[in-house]
């Protein structure tokens, strides 16, 4: 069987004062949006790659286990998350 995996959406405000989650949200269908605030800029993916620091971080798994799926160049971002399932990745977030 596979290792569990799941994907998550996220709203990211690049250039922030500081790096953070601010919980959760619903997009104009209900779907749950994890909101999200990173320092770094949008230029050449870093505001991304900081997206992907963070959230790896917050949920204690290396970096290379969250990827991004979708949403390069979009405010909405489409995570994917390797060795954890939807909602363990839910729980762990809302109790930070």
């Amino acid at each position: 069987m596979a290792d569990p995996a799941c994907r998550i959406s996220v709203r990211l405000t690049p250039g922030a004062a500081h790096d953070r989650l601010d919980g959760w949200d619903s997009d104009p269908e209900g779907r749950p949006v994890l909101k999200a605030r990173v320092r770094a800029r949008p230029i050449e993916g870093r505001a991304n790659d900081a997206l992907v620091r963070l959230v790896a971080g917050c949920l204690g798994l290396p970096r290379s286990a969250v990827t991004l799926h979708q949403g390069d160049r979009s405010r909405i971002k489409r995570l994917e998350i390797a060795g954890m399932d939807e909602a363990a990745v839910r729980a762990r977030l809302t109790a930070l």
